[in-house]
C-alpha cells in the first residue's frame, strides 16, 4: 500500500497543485502563504495516505487539509479574524469524505492566478517563468531550459518575482488592466501547451495533462474576451494541435513525426472546434496576429487527409507573413522547414543559414531541422552528424532515441550507396512529401 500511496500522492500533486495554490490564494490573498499551505497538505498526504488509504477524492482532501491549516495560521497570528470566520464557514459546508464542494470555482481561481503572475510589476520574462512554475507545474530546471538560461539564474528570477508580488493586490484585473495583461496570459498558456506537446526533459515524449490544462484555459479566456481575435486564434491553434496527440506516439510511447502519423487517429471533434474558433477569429477582422496565423498554419495540416495532400506552398507563404508579424529565430527555423517542403531542401537550408541567434544555433531544434534538410538534399553523412549533435542538446530521452535512430538510418544508407558506386551519393532536392521537424509534428 505504501508504494501505491506514494505514487498516488505524486500523481495527484502533479494534477492538483495548480488548482490548490490558486484556490488558497483567493482565500488568503498571500501567494507565499498559499504555496506553504499547499506544501503542508502534500506532507500530510505523504504521512497519512500510506496508513489510512487513498481518499475517494484526493484533490478535495488536499484542499480541505490546506484550509484547516489556513484557519490555524490565522488563529495563531491573531489577525484577520473576519477571514478566519469565513474560512471556518467554508469548512463547515464540506461534507467529508465527499469533498467535491471544497474545490468549486477552481477554474476561476486558476485564471485569477494567471492574471496575477502576469502583473506589470514583473518583467516579461519573470511573468512567464513564474506562471509556468505555478500554473504549468514545471520545475525550475525545465523552465531554465525553456528560456535557455542556467538553473541558478532561473531560481533567482523566480524568487525575485515572488517577492515583487508580495506587496500587490491579488484581485483579478478588470477593464483596461485586464486587456493590458491579456497578451502575457496568452503567451504563457501557449508555453504551457508547448511543454506538454513536446516535453523538454524526461522519459516521455509528451505531457498530455499540460496540453489539456492549457486548452481548458484557452477556452476560458475565449469566453472571457469574446471580441479579441487573437484569443480565438490561440484557442484554434491549441484545439488543432491537440487533435494530433493520440497519433504522436506509438505503442511503446515512441515519437511518431507528422508525416508518419495515422491521421485517422486525429481527434476530429477537436479539429472541428479548431476550425470554428479560427472562423470566429477571422470574422472579427482587424490586423492579423501571430496566433491567428499559427492557427491558419495548423489548419493546413488538419485539412490534409494524407501527407502528400499538404499545401506546403501556402504554409511557406503563411510563415513568411508570420516572420514579419512576429519575427523570432524559432519562427525562422519553422519557416525553413516549410520552404524546404515547398521549394526544395536548398531553399530551406538558405533560410537556416540566415539565422544568427547564438541560443538557437546551438539548439537541438535547429540541428534536427538541418539534419532533415541535409538528408533531403542527399547529403546523408552531414545529416547524420547533425542528428548526432542534436542528441547531445536535448534532455528528452524519447527525442534522443529518435534522433539516434535517424542518424543510424542515414549511416546505413550512406554505407550502402558507397559500397555500390565507390562514391557518396548526392541527390537533388526531393519533392516536399516526407519527414518533419519537432515543432510541426
Amino acid at each position: 500500500m505504501g508504494d501505491d500511496a506514494a505514487a498516488a500522492v505524486n500523481a495527484v500533486w502533479r494534477l492538483e497543485s495548480t488548482r490548490l495554490v490558486a484556490g488558497l490564494l483567493r482565500m488568503t490573498h498571500d501567494l507565499e502563504l498559499a504555496e506553504d499551505l499547499a506544501q503542508d497538505a502534500l506532507v500530510a498526504a505523504l504521512e497519512q495516505w500510506p496508513a489510512d488509504g487513498i481518499p475517494r477524492n484526493p484533490g478535495a482532501w488536499l484542499m480541505s487539509v490546506a484550509k484547516r491549516r489556513a484557519v490555524d495560521h490565522f488563529r495563531r497570528a491573531d489577525t484577520l479574524r473576519r477571514r478566519t470566520a469565513e474560512l471556518g464557514r467554508s469548512l463547515e459546508e464540506v461534507d467529508v469524505p465527499d469533498l467535491d464542494a471544497a474545490v468549486d470555482h477552481i477554474e476561476d481561481d486558476v485564471l485569477r492566478l494567471m492574471f496575477l503572475t502576469c502583473h506589470p510589476v514583473l518583467a516579461p520574462e519573470s511573468r512567464a517563468a513564474l506562471t509556468l512554475r505555478l500554473v504549468g507545474g514545471l520545475t525550475t530546471q525545465e523552465i531554465a531550459r525553456a528560456f535557455l538560461v542556467k538553473d541558478a539564474t532561473m531560481g533567482q528570477r523566480l524568487t525575485r518575482a515572488k517577492k515583487a508580488l508580495a506587496g500587490v493586490g491579488v484581485e483579478p484585473p478588470t477593464g483596461r488592466q485586464r486587456e493590458d495583461r491579456l497578451a502575457d496570459v496568452m503567451s504563457v498558456i501557449y508555453l504551457v501547451f508547448n511543454e506538454g506537446y513536446t516535453a523538454t526533459a524526461g522519459v516521455d515524449w509528451m505531457r498530455p495533462a499540460l496540453c489539456q490544462e492549457a486548452l481548458r484555459l484557452a477556452r476560458m479566456l475565449a469566453a472571457l474576451a469574446p471580441k479579441e481575435p487573437e484569443v480565438h486564434g490561440l484557442q484554434a491553434l491549441l484545439e488543432l494541435q491537440a487533435s494530433r496527440l493520440p497519433a504522436r506516439t506509438g505503442p511503446d510511447g515512441e515519437p511518431v513525426l507528422l508525416e508518419a502519423q495515422d491521421r485517422s487517429r486525429w481527434d476530429r471533434l477537436l479539429v472541428r472546434r479548431g476550425f470554428l474558433a479560427l472562423d470566429r477569429a477571422e470574422a472579427l477582422g482587424g490586423p492579423v496576429g501571430p496566433y491567428v496565423l499559427q492557427a491558419a498554419l495548423a489548419a493546413c495540416h488538419a485539412r490534409a487527409r494524407r501527407p502528400e495532400d499538404t499545401d506546403w506552398v501556402r504554409i511557406a507563404a503563411l510563415y513568411d507573413v508570420l516572420g514579419t508579424v512576429a519575427p523570432s529565430p524559432v519562427v525562422e527555423v519553422n519557416r525553413a522547414v516549410a520552404h524546404g517542403r515547398a521549394h526544395g531542401a536548398r531553399a530551406g537550408l538558405a533560410v537556416l543559414d540566415g539565422i544568427h541567434d547564438d541560443a538557437v544555433l546551438g539548439s537541438h531544434l535547429l540541428l534536427t531541422v538541418r539534419g532533415d534538410l541535409l538528408a533531403r538534399a542527399g547529403r546523408r553523412r552531414e545529416a547524420a552528424e547533425a542528428f548526432r549533435t542534436a542528441v547531445t542538446r536535448t534532455r528528452n530521452e524519447r527525442e534522443q532515441t529518435l534522433l539516434m535512430r535517424r542518424a543510424a538510418d542515414l549511416d546505413d544508407t550512406a554505407g550502402e550507396a558507397m559500397s555500390k558506386t565507390g562514391v557518396p551519393v548526392r541527390r537533388t532536392d526531393d519533392p516536399p512529401t516526407r519527414s518533419s521537424s519537432r515543432r510541426t509534428s
